[in-house]
Formats: C-alpha cells, structure tokens, sequence
C-alpha cells in the first residue's frame, strides 16, 4: 500500500527515524565489538596493550556525546571484546594471565573515567548556553527601560521572559496591595514559604502562587505573581536574573512620574 507525501509524490510508508539516544547506545555496545573483531587477523602479533589502546579509542569516540551512560556501556562492552576475541583462549570470556584481567579493569575504569569527564564537559556548554540565553532576556529589559519605554510594555515583556527563565505557567504584574503573602521571593534570589526557605534546585518553586516584589525608589511598586510548572528545578541564579528583572521593572515604574505607588 502506498502513501503520498507532502509534495504530492507516492512512496512507500517511511520508517520512523531512530531516536537520537537508542543510536548512540547501539553504538556503543556495537562500535567495540567491530573494533575487536577487525583486529582478529593481527591478534597473534599485537600486543595486547595495543588493542587495549585501539578500544579506548573507540570509548573516548562514544563518550563525546556526553552521555555518561553510553560512555560506561562502550567501556564494559570493549572489556568483553577484548577479553573474547583478543585474549588467549581465544572466543572465550576464561581469562587465564593476570595481566588480561587488570587491562579488562583498566579499560572499565578509563571508559568510566572518561564518561564523568565528557558528561561534565556537556553540562557546563549548556549553562554556558543558558547563561547567555539569560544575558539576552536582561539585555533586552535593560534596553527598554534605558529607552524609556512605557511601564506596561515594560511589565508585559518582563511577566513574558519570566515565564521562560522559571518555565512558568503563568505570570502577571499587580499594582495592587496583596493581602497575606505566603511564598515570596527575597532580593537574594531566596525562595520563603512563611519563615522557612524552599529548596527550589531540588523541589522547583512551591506549586501555589508565588510572589516577587518589584522595588523602585526603596519601596514596593507591586508584584509579579508567578504561577509555577510543579516539579521544574530551579537553580539559584536564575532566582537572582529573575529579581533583576523585577528590579528593572521598578526603575521603570519609579521613573514614569505618571504612576504612583500601589494604595
């Protein structure tokens, strides 16, 4: 049975694409076991070091995607094929000399070794790429207010790159006065519900509404109410670009002589 495509072409049904992680995982089971198997012909007169150098080779390779995960698969798959095909009796996981046992370990513990490094190398390019995402959220605050944009536009554009930094459900700015405030955000970035600080790297921001004053002339001009995405971690610094934001926002409002502080 055939189906057309968006050009209007008849092809067959396609396959869906391999998710990206399931490919990098069969690599890493596969890529050591071909590597082995390609030196069956020279194992008589390669030293063993040697092929243990080659497979690490291919570990470092799987782990620079920054999947620890994959990068342990590869090294626990490389120990197996160089214990099978590259160690005497050969097609056989009995390993006879201490010396084969110590290189299975050390590539055990390189590919492990080399996983943590990659993996951590991956984490810091992504804050790097976050941080600069948040430098352009604040650059673009900066700009209006220096500008002399009005408030309002100023407060829609703020609640708007809130919801993005805190993966908010919703954000808003009052003027209003607020009543009892249970969760608010202090100018330390700190989380508080009542007296007690809410670990929002670990918990994500309380899942009722939270409070984040916004300061001009050493008062509060009002508040953005935040309604967060439970379970969403937050790490400390973007608590901190977020009450920059509110702070911009109150320059903002304490700028505009046309609006007066909340009654």
């Amino acid at each position: 049975m055939t189906t057309s495509d968006t050009t209007g072409r008849t092809g067959t049904n396609r396959t869906p694409p391999v998710p990206r992680h399931t490919a990098i995982m069969a690599v890493a089971i596969l890529a050591p076991i071909a590597a082995a198997a390609l030196l069956i012909p020279f194992r008589g007169h390669l030293d063993d070091a040697d092929g243990a150098l080659i497979l690490v080779v291919v570990i470092v390779a799987v782990a620079a995607t920054g999947r620890r995960l994959a990068a342990a698969v590869a090294a626990l798959s490389a120990a197996l094929s160089f214990d099978y095909f590259l160690t005497r009796p050969y097609e056989s996981f009995r390993i006879t000399r201490s010396a084969d046992l110590t290189t299975e370990l050390l590539l055990l513990v390189v590919g492990l070794a080399v996983g943590e490094l990659a993996a951590r190398g991956r984490k810091a390019r992504q804050e790097a790429e976050v941080s600069g995402d948040e430098v352009a959220q604040l650059r673009v605050l900066t700009a209006m207010v220096a500008a002399g944009e009005e408030p309002h536009l100023v407060a829609i554009t703020a609640a708007a790159e809130l919801r993005a930094l805190l993966n908010l459900r919703d954000c808003r700015f009052s003027r209003d006065r607020q009543g009892q405030i249970a969760t608010r955000i202090t100018t330390d970035g700190t989380v508080v519900v009542g007296h007690e600080t809410w670990p929002t790297a670990d918990l994500g921001l309380p899942t009722k509404q939270v409070h984040l004053p916004v300061r001009g002339n050493g008062e509060v001009l009002g508040y953005f109410i935040l309604t967060p995405t439970p379970g969403f971690q937050v790490p400390a610094h973007r608590l901190l670009v977020a009450v920059s934001m509110a702070d911009l926002l109150g320059a903002s409002l304490a700028t505009d002589h046309g609006v007066s502080s909340p009654s």
